[in-house]
């Protein structure tokens, strides 16, 4: 079953990621759950290509010049993660997967309808990033921005920020409060969604994402003069700061995180080229986007798959014939619509072990082979921001790959 086209893209309702197939979630805790031993199923992101080690940490962020939309008797808040070509990084403990109170929330609430609470030990995975590792800062490294799909954390784009890491950018990843399921702040606090429908409702979460980009844009420029944006002042990775090349900024997301990147292009040019992973670029059949109906005059490329295309979705034509910048569609014909997560590679490792129906499987990442999947979105992302934030040419961006016959070039 689909959804109505919306900002999201068209989403089988059973999917939600973090909408736990009708499983009522329990209030988070005030402050992380203590060490336990845990019996559930753990798993391996696939381990970065690139040649530099990675570090992690994440900023508290409030903007106080700006009411938050959905609770409007508090300032915006935010929750970042930074991703980052790291040194000494075997001498730091490994940066968790998710923080302890998501980890709770996502496996009592069913882990995205693929399991019984306790059956997924959420809060024992980590990533291979080194937590609060030294920056090797020797060269200003371009800097990509990564907002998730609707409702969904930050936590889900992590294996492809870490292959862009281990590449040598930073990567900042972006959790839009309030509208993602469950948010984690500092001392273990966690906000979860709040209530939000029908298309007014939409165009609240996309301008509230817009202006988040933007703040974050604002506080990595504090952060390159030398100050902490950390609202806490937390310390920071040595160097983290002089890491920054703002004057080379990308982004990328997933659904209605790739619409956030459409759309924040198309107001504010400090973002040079940008990437819509599967995300429709309507409010409902009728309403499209501003962006889809202006186009964009710097580089952007579409992924989607076979049932998402400019050849097949009103709003992505729209997009595709007003846009003069470099532009490519690609489709992964045989993938599905979260396989552009981490889902990707957790759902095979969930399946082995818990024996996830078939059906449901194929709904979350399509019949396209999982590694493959994986090597071929790796690639395209890494090639369309090497060409387009280093000026280093990509062959691959030109034509149809032999090497990764899942993706089709769409003309």
């Amino acid at each position: 079953m689909r959804t109505q086209p919306v900002v999201t893209t068209t989403v089988p309702l059973a999917l939600c990621l973090i909408i736990a197939a009708g499983a009522a979630a329990s209030a988070a805790p005030s402050a992380p759950p203590p060490p336990r031993a845990h019996a559930g199923v753990r798993f391996e992101l696939p381990a970065s290509t690139g040649q530099q080690p990675v570090g992690s940490t994440e900023l508290h962020l409030v903007d106080r010049d700006r009411r938050d939309p959905w609770v409007t008797d508090k300032d915006r808040e935010l929750m970042v993660s930074v991703w980052y070509p790291a040194r000494r990084a075997k001498e730091y403990p490994r940066q968790p997967y998710m923080p302890p109170g998501v980890a709770r929330y996502v496996d009592e609430s069913g882990s995205f309808g693929l399991a019984a609470p306790g059956q997924v030990d959420w809060a024992g995975i980590r990533t291979e990033a080194a937590a609060m590792a030294p920056v090797d800062h020797r060269e200003g490294r371009p800097v990509v921005l990564y907002s998730p799909g609707l409702k969904v954390s930050r936590t889900l784009g992590t294996s492809t920020a870490v292959e862009l890491a281990s590449r040598g950018y930073v990567v900042v990843t972006v959790d839009h409060t309030y509208e993602a399921r469950a948010v984690e702040f500092p001392q273990g606090r966690v906000e979860l969604q709040k209530p939000m429908s029908g298309v007014e409702g939409l165009k609240t979460a996309v301008d509230t994402r817009v202006r988040d980009t933007r703040f974050v844009l604002n506080q990595l420029a504090v952060l390159h003069r030398g100050r902490n944006p950390d609202a806490e002042g937390r310390r920071l990775p040595k160097g983290l700061g002089k890491a920054l090349n703002l004057e080379r900024i990308g982004m990328y997301g997933h659904s209605g995180g790739g619409v956030t990147a459409a759309e924040t292009m198309r107001v504010d040019r400090r973002i040079d080229a940008g990437i819509n992973m599967d995300g429709t670029l309507q409010f409902n059949d009728s309403e499209f986007l501003p962006v889809a109906r202006s186009g964009l005059d710097r580089p952007f490329m579409l992924m989607g798959k076979a049932d998402q295309t400019h050849l097949n979705k009103p709003s992505w034509r729209s997009f595709w014939h007003h846009s003069t910048g470099w532009k490519r569609d690609l489709s992964l014909e045989e993938g599905s619509h979260f396989g552009y997560t981490d889902a990707q590679s957790f759902v095979p490792t969930l399946d082995e072990r818990l024996d996830v129906p078939a059906q449901l499987r194929e709904q979350y990442i399509g019949t396209v082979d999982p590694e493959r999947s994986t090597a071929a979105q790796r690639a395209f992302i890494t090639a369309f921001f090497d060409q387009h934030l280093r000026g280093r040419p990509q062959d691959l961006l030109n034509g149809p790959s032999s090497v990764y016959p899942e993706v089709r070039f769409i003309d």
